[in-house]
């Protein structure tokens, strides 16, 4: 079995991957910083060729975000404002050269609590789409990431596109980010929101928050007081959330940050 491999083609690839004991590289920001001072695990499968899994399409009843599509690409495109907080996730994703080379889908499989991506994705309903030898299937993003550094990819599959469905209603959103400084930073507490209104009615809600539980939430009560036209973050939304003590902050600021950031993104966008 080579060592490297860099197909062209996504049944190439799934049929590498099939073979097992291959380490899937997309961008590469997150592997490479994790092998400093040592080699990669061998073999490697580079998804790179795969320009397929690339860019943002329009399909009726939802936007197809390739899984390759870097943040940058993502920045640059011309999208409502529907994907504003993803946008806003986006530029705090490392500086330029990071955002150039890392991958949306990259950012999911990593799994980590602290991705930044995740909660406005979250919020946006996405669901990830894998593919395997065995045919196409959908997850809703809130089942993909199962725990820190785990998601529900099988064996032999990879993320091919990120599916956001088309709200009902106008659509507005934001992402808001905490961190020890501006850029370049691990986030201590992050949360995303998308509201959808029909006049001044708000038709649906769903707000989420990152980096304060071992997977990001969505907080449903949060959502249903939305519903009923009030703004204001109490302590019982906060429920889904389990914060942790960490070189970054303790679970207590977290908690008190947490409710900050969704206030002020609910400020935001009232």
């Amino acid at each position: 079995m080579s060592a490297y491999a860099r197909p062209s083609r996504i049944d190439d690839a799934l049929g590498l991957l099939a073979r097992g004991g291959r380490t899937l590289l997309a961008g590469g920001t997150d592997v490479y910083p994790a092998h400093v001072g040592k080699p990669l695990p061998a073999p490697v499968l580079d998804l790179g060729g795969l320009r397929e899994l690339r860019g943002i399409t329009e399909e009726p009843g939802h936007w197809r975000i390739g899984a390759m599509t870097t943040w940058s690409e993502l920045i640059e495109a011309k999208l409502s404002p529907l994907f504003d907080c993803l946008k806003m996730a986006a530029r705090e994703i490392g500086g330029r050269q990071i955002q150039n080379a890392g991958t949306l889908a990259g950012n999911l499989c990593n799994a980590s609590p602290a991705a930044d991506g995740v909660p406005p994705l979250l919020a946006l309903d996405a669901s990830v789409e894998l593919a395997g030898l065995g045919g196409r299937r959908s997850v809703p993003l809130s089942e993909f990431i199962i725990g820190p550094r785990r998601t529900a990819l099988e064996p032999g599959e990879l993320v091919t596109a990120i599916l956001v469905p088309k709200p009902q209603h106008a659509a507005r959103s934001a992402f808001l980010k905490l961190g020890a400084r501006r850029y370049l930073v691990i986030s201590i507490a992050m949360v995303a929101a998308v509201i959808e209104r029909d006049g001044y009615a708000v038709r649906s809600a769903r707000v989420a928050a990152g980096a304060c539980s071992p997977v990001a939430r969505r907080l449903p009560q949060l959502e249903r007081d939305l519903l009923r036209g009030d703004f204001r973050v109490r302590p019982e939304h906060l429920a889904p959330l389990a914060p942790i003590d960490d070189v970054r902050g303790s679970a207590r600021y977290r908690r008190e940050s947490v409710a900050v950031l969704l206030q002020r993104l609910l400020d935001l966008l009232a």
